[in-house]
């Protein structure tokens, strides 16, 4: 449990050093404090270990988790250096500590969710990432927004929280037990067990915000602070995801079918809604909410194929978001900054007349999400198209729903492109005749754009990556 130790660590260290130092106005150092101790959990995550149990199973790990972990933890850094400039302006500086022990401690949580195996690991680790997850929502008490999505964002997740412990009642009463490796023994598609799968899936589906779980999704991007709204959609949603996979790969094998046919309803809603209702927006957080949803559907694409080639594909997809959405959010947050909390997709009209280098870098990430090559984007659709279809034939009804579903998916691939090329639109042909002022942002900005842009550019061309998190997951 190494990385779950680094991370208590973290908590101590920095709770420390915020008592130490209580009264001073400006600690300059607590933000490279913390990225230095996310980095070096980075690090330790991506070296290999071997799998492990603890507490009499109900911790379990592996190569595939912990590449996960490196992921996540590697998302977490950009967003602790992302997030410096907002969270020492006037209002905020005071609260610089708590932001950071709450994201380590929704990072825990997540941690410790997807090394579980045991439900009541599962959910002890779901509800530590859920709690401090409203709090960060609602970190900004100055903007109504911020109370109203958390409040939105929490009483959903009480609710999902509370459908997904009825559904696993009823696994309890069919099994006997909450172990993983003991369930699928005794598991059997019967009507008890069909419907515990179902409300256990919508629980998880809540975490994800696919359709029809996805309605908290908008308002809660919207009212976040921008910071911890690109938290919320790239950590938060590969926690769950990479959750759902391993649970319904190690759990529910025998009920393969029925959640197979529960994914293809729920991969098409996401995906097309989405994409349909990401063209009508005018705001750019509440656009990336929609945009979010539709790569969700994506992303659980790679749950209807091979297990093996699902997992790999599903990480390196994450892989590539985390780089791709993060850059998107340093712009929107670096020009809310500069542009009185703006966050209108028209303010960005005439934008690479006064800002040519951040109207590239937003470009870049933009075409990355839609899968333009030769940006990661595209070899992570790519990969997870190649998973999803992998083991299905046309010789039954499940290998043409997948085809099927892939068609759609390419379709509304398609779509996404329009939408995201609207952005692209604003920014180098609509004029206006008062652009956004020229300004420079800060340097931990820079520094997160250029860490995003580099795996843009590199995570697709250099092999090695997708190698090592395959290797992982055999």
């Amino acid at each position: 449990m190494i990385p779950e130790a680094i991370l208590v660590a973290i908590l101590v260290i920095v709770f420390i050093a915020d008592f130490a130092t209580a009264g001073r106005d400006r600690r300059s150092w607590l933000n490279p404090l913390v990225c230095v101790l996310m980095a070096a959990l980075t690090v330790v995550c991506v070296l290999p270990h071997e799998p492990v149990t603890a507490f009499g199973e109900m911790y379990v790990t592996s190569q595939a988790v912990n590449v996960m972990k490196a992921i996540l933890a590697g998302g977490s850094l950009v967003v602790c250096i992302m997030s410096r400039q907002w969270i020492t302006g006037d209002r905020n500086c005071r609260q610089e500590a708590e932001f950071y022990m709450l994201v380590v401690s929704t990072l825990l949580g997540m941690f410790i969710m997807m090394s579980s195996g045991h439900f009541l690991m599962f959910y002890l680790g779901l509800e530590m990432a859920s709690i401090p997850m409203a709090c960060l929502v609602a970190f900004d008490r100055y903007r109504n927004n911020s109370a109203e999505g958390a409040a939105k964002y929490i009483l959903t997740a009480s609710f999902s929280s509370g459908v997904m412990l009825f559904g696993l009642s009823f696994l309890y009463a069919n099994c006997g037990t909450l172990y993983f490796s003991d369930m699928p023994e005794t598991l059997k598609a019967t009507p008890l067990v069909v419907t515990g799968l179902a409300f256990f899936f919508s629980g998880l589906g809540f975490k994800i915000s696919l359709v029809p779980f996805h309605f908290w999704t908008a308002d809660t991007y919207e009212g976040a602070p921008t910071v911890v709204t690109g938290y919320l959609s790239v950590v938060s949603k590969g926690a769950a995801a990479f959750t759902l996979m391993t649970i319904l790969f190690k759990v529910f094998p025998a009920l393969s079918d029925q959640w197979h046919y529960l994914l293809y309803v729920v991969i098409v809603l996401s995906i097309t809604v989405a994409n349909l209702f990401a063209i009508r927006q005018k705001d750019l957080k509440r656009f990336m909410a929609f945009s979010s949803i539709s790569q969700a559907g994506y992303i659980m694409l790679a749950l209807v194929g091979e297990p093996v080639l699902g997992s790999a594909a599903l990480s390196f997809y994450v892989l590539v978001y985390v780089a791709a959405n993060l850059a998107v959010f340093a712009v929107i947050s670096v020009v809310e900054q500069n542009n009185g909390g703006t966050t209108n997709m028209d303010a960005y009209n005439g934008f690479y007349t006064t800002n040519p280098k951040l109207s590239f870098l937003m470009t870049l990430a933009l075409f990355s999400l839609a899968g333009i090559p030769p940006f990661a984007g595209m070899f992570s659709k790519f990969f997870v198209f190649m998973a999803a279809v992998s083991g299905h034939t046309f010789d039954n009804t499940m290998g043409v729903l997948a085809y099927i579903v892939m068609f759609v998916a390419l379709v509304n691939t398609v779509v996404s492109l329009y939408y995201y090329l609207l952005i692209v639109k604003a920014m180098y042909i609509k004029k206006t005749d008062s652009p956004l002022p020229t300004f420079r942002s800060d340097v931990n900005t820079r520094l997160a754009l250029a860490l995003c842009t580099l795996g843009i550019l590199a995570f697709g061309v250099v092999s090695c990556i997708y190698q090592w998190i395959y290797s992982a997951a055999l």
